[in-house]
């Protein structure tokens, strides 16, 4: 497995009605970010970047970069309803609301 790709996809919906879109990777997760409009970047935003650009670096754990794209995905709304994330222990899953 590729070290930048995330345990499990973070499922986006950019607009009501669209289909899902899933994000395999710190570099897809980049893509997004930096197609995202300026006046709408943030704090959480930055942490979500940082994070990123990080993990490409080596600076970061690629699974912190996506807990830090999920939160963003989150607060931005974009987090698809049906998103399952690994729990922090034995791999449990639990559904993160928006």
């Amino acid at each position: 497995m590729d070290r930048l790709q995330f345990e499990v996809p973070v499922r986006i919906t950019t607009a009501p009605g669209l289909p899902v879109e899933e994000i395999y990777s710190v570099e897809q997760a980049l893509d997004f970010l930096q197609s995202w409009p300026v006046r709408r970047q943030g704090p959480v935003y930055q942490a979500a970047f940082n994070a990123c650009f990080g993990a490409t670096v080596d600076l970061v754990e690629t699974e912190e970069a996506c807990r830090a794209f999920m939160v963003f995905c989150r607060v931005s709304r974009l987090l698809a309803r049906d998103m399952m994330v690994p729990g922090k222990r034995s791999g449990e899953a639990r559904r993160l609301r928006a």
